[in-house]
């Protein structure tokens, strides 16, 4: 990317609980294999719950009110994305929410994901790439309450 182009390190990820507490889990195309909820990098200007509501309509053609999920994440960048961000950039910041859909809904994919799956909760934390993403679909489903309520 040319200079002046590269992308903002904030982005956001949205947690699709569908009916059942069903979670959405996309395939990405590259790299293979690599599994998520929605995501993705706010455009100039653009606030958190403006980018969650555009990346769930651009990844899956759902539309739903994305409500904040009550964590922001820093982490390095993935090796793979690194080309994307100005050379000094090495974290992104990440704000979690969640979307709540009716049913199990089929979304229309957008050019980088390559599959789909609802999957119950508990599988869908354990199948995706990025612990931030396991740890937003656990909140989102009310897991980490109950992992919290196993230990006391």
């Amino acid at each position: 990317m040319a200079p002046g182009r590269w992308r903002r390190p904030v982005s956001v990820l949205v947690v699709v609980l569908g009916g059942g507490g069903r979670v959405l889990v996309l395939e990405r195309r590259e790299p293979p294999g690599w599994r998520q909820s929605v995501t993705g990098a706010l455009a100039e200007g653009e606030t958190p719950p403006e980018a969650a509501r555009r990346e769930l309509a651009e990844e899956t053609g759902l539309e739903a009110g994305p409500e904040p999920l009550g964590l922001v994440a820093r982490y390095p960048i993935h090796p793979a994305w690194r080309g994307r961000y100005a050379p000094d950039v090495r974290e992104n910041e990440e704000h979690a929410f969640v979307a709540r859909v009716a049913g199990t809904p089929a979304p229309r994919l957008g050019p980088e994901h390559v599959r789909w799956a609802w999957l119950p909760a508990a599988e869908a934390a354990a199948a995706v790439s990025s612990p931030t993403d396991a740890a937003a679909i656990r909140r989102a489903a009310g897991l980490d309450k109950t992992e919290q309520n196993s230990q006391n």
